[in-house]
């Protein structure tokens, strides 16, 4: 089978309905090629573009990418600033690609240590693509998955002090109502370049049944075709959610 027929099966195929990409390696990327880690940073948004373009053909419903832990601050500050400077010239020049093709954009994580100009070039982006019908494209910036479980469970102690909900109706469910992504599906993909097998406290939550590819991959290197890769991978898995093989088998699945 060629690489087209390949392609061409794999969407006709069933998908995942949400997938989530940790981005790794654009530095390892850069130094291997005595670049620096702007330049190596800068070399992963093609292959960013790539994937959308390629998770929008296939019908993916969501899509979220890891852009910027709440610990990348604490890495070198001229690389940090490279990356926000980065941030706001994607958002400026990605944003109506993003629309045209129907794609809605999402910002998932703690705002209030970015400068107010990429804060409103942010609230920009997600307004002028909120009623798009496509592809759910979510970056989640200055974000971490216990942040995320805190900041939901804060809003919900809130609640509970201010004689809206007794403590005993909190259950998984009314959780899940705060927690970042709330009404989206639960995610059934993470891939994670660069050979790192680890989850780096992404989306803790939502991966609580994902599928989990670790692609040797750097990021600047991880194409289209690298993408149906990891894919085929997760069409080949069982997936069981706590039940035997026996019952998935005896249910069809």
């Amino acid at each position: 089978m060629t690489d087209m027929q390949s392609r061409d099966a794999l969407a006709t195929s069933s998908v995942p309905r949400h997938v989530a990409i940790i981005m790794d390696g654009n530095n390892r990327w850069a130094r291997a090629r005595g670049l620096s880690s702007a330049q190596g940073h800068r070399a992963g948004v093609e292959s960013l573009r790539s994937v959308i373009r390629r998770a929008a053909e296939l019908g993916i419903g969501t899509l979220t990418l890891f852009a910027f832990s709440s610990e990348n601050w604490r890495r070198p500050s001229a690389e940090v600033s490279a990356l926000m400077e980065l941030f706001m010239l994607v958002l400026k020049r990605e944003v109506k690609k993003l629309d045209d093709n129907g794609i809605r954009l999402s910002i998932i994580g703690d705002r209030r240590r970015f400068s107010s100009s990429l804060q409103k070039q942010m609230a920009r982006a997600e307004a002028q693509t909120r009623d798009n019908p496509g592809l759910h494209l979510v970056v989640a910036a200055n974000y971490g998955g216990r942040w995320d479980i805190a900041q939901a469970s804060r809003r919900l102690a809130r609640r509970v002090a201010d004689g809206e909900l007794a403590p005993e109706e909190i259950d998984e469910t009314l959780l899940d109502s705060e927690i970042c992504l709330a009404g989206e599906p639960a995610v059934d993909l993470c891939i994670r370049t660069s050979g790192e097998q680890r989850i780096s406290n992404f989306l803790l939550w939502q991966l609580a049944y994902a599928e989990l590819v670790f692609s040797p991959q750097l990021w600047p290197d991880f194409d289209a075709a690298a993408f149906d890769a990891a894919l085929g991978d997760f069409r080949q898995r069982q997936r069981r959610f706590g039940m035997s093989q026996q019952q998935v088998e005896a249910n069809g699945a």
